[in-house]
């Protein structure tokens, strides 16, 4: 059971930062802790970083609420 809210809780992250890098959300681009990534991969890479990091994120909700990754 606790995987399938884990799996819920990487989707919703994942869908989040999906959104911050494919809507270009200032405030989610500028916020101090993005503000490193920027710095190193400039704005146009930090929304292909995070979009990717997203999907990943989104990728491995589906796999543990579908049980392929299990803690046990």
């Amino acid at each position: 059971m606790s995987e399938m809210w884990m799996g819920v809780i990487d989707i919703l992250v994942g869908l989040f930062m999906l959104g911050g890098a494919i809507g270009n959300w200032d405030w989610f681009i500028n916020h101090w802790r993005a503000r490193f990534v920027v710095a190193i991969l400039s704005r146009t890479g930090a929304r292909i970083f995070y979009g990717l990091l997203g999907a990943f994120f989104v990728l491995l909700g589906l796999l543990a609420m579908t049980g392929v990754l299990s803690s046990g």
